[in-house]
């Protein structure tokens, strides 16, 4: 029972800890004093180049076949992510400095390439970074080490759809149906309904039924047989295409998930 109170009290708790600044806000949290600086907190930043003072490959931070990128992202706070574990700390911004604090981390266990990636990350960030360059396509970071670390920007939802969205719970069915609707002909859809916690964050039971949704969820891939409820952000698409979804919604976490077949 303990460990389903605990689960069920997570997603409200989080909806506040993982809030983030509005892209374009003028404070330390991914903006600095210049105002023709670009947000930080606009973009994921993703790893596309490491070298050491010497100019040769970090190759421990380089994603190999089929690994996502290391990648930065700025909010109150910055998270960062090289493959197993999330690292997340305060940070302030001042002019070319960007100094971030004592960072905690999730404690997975990982494969030893994606542990030591996870150190070497850790590593370069503990002391403060300098910004050589920061365009809306480009951060380049140079640490104390004199390590260069050049990451692209990724636009994130609220930049590409203008605003912060709406956070809502999903309950995603463990299979998928035949549906229909518009230009889908023949199409299988996931199996939705909405779920709700009352003031203390305990999931209320739902009478409601399971419905088609129509279009898909943004970084969410389904695995048959297996439930899960989504805490994703919702975003109202302005001037949307003839028969084309008017929201858009993007995954923030997998709250719970369970396998259903035996």
């Amino acid at each position: 029972m303990l460990r389903a109170a605990l689960t069920l009290a997570l997603p409200l708790a989080l909806l506040t800890a993982c809030a983030s600044t509005t892209p374009g806000s003028t404070d330390n949290n991914g903006s600095s004093n210049d105002s023709s600086a670009i947000a930080l907190n606009a973009y994921h930043w993703q790893l596309s180049a490491a070298t050491d003072k010497a100019g040769q490959p970090i190759t421990a931070l380089q994603a190999t076949a089929g690994q996502k990128p290391v990648q930065l992202d700025f909010g109150d706070r910055i998270s960062a992510y090289a493959g197993c574990n999330h690292l997340s700390g305060g940070y302030t911004v001042n002019g070319t400095s960007l100094s971030i604090g004592n960072m905690i981390s999730t404690m997975i266990g990982c494969p030893q390439e994606l542990a030591l990636r996870d150190q070497v990350l850790g590593a370069a960030l503990e002391k403060p970074l300098t910004i050589r360059t920061r365009t809306s396509q480009q951060l380049v970071l140079v640490t104390a080490n004199g390590d260069v670390l050049d990451f692209k920007g990724v636009p994130t939802a609220e930049t590409r759809y203008g605003g912060p969205g709406q956070t809502v719970f999903l309950e995603v069915g463990p299979e998928l149906k035949p549906c229909t609707h518009g230009v889908m002909a023949n199409a299988q859809c996931l199996q939705v309904r909405p779920v709700h916690y009352d003031e203390h964050s305990i999931k209320q039971p739902s009478s409601e039924a399971f419905s088609h949704f129509y279009g898909q969820i943004e970084g969410y891939q389904h695995e048959a047989g297996v439930r899960n409820v989504l805490r994703v952000k919702r975003y109202d698409i302005a001037n949307p295409p003839a028969d084309a979804p008017s929201q858009a919604y993007v995954l923030d976490m997998v709250v719970e998930s369970e396998n259903t077949r035996p």
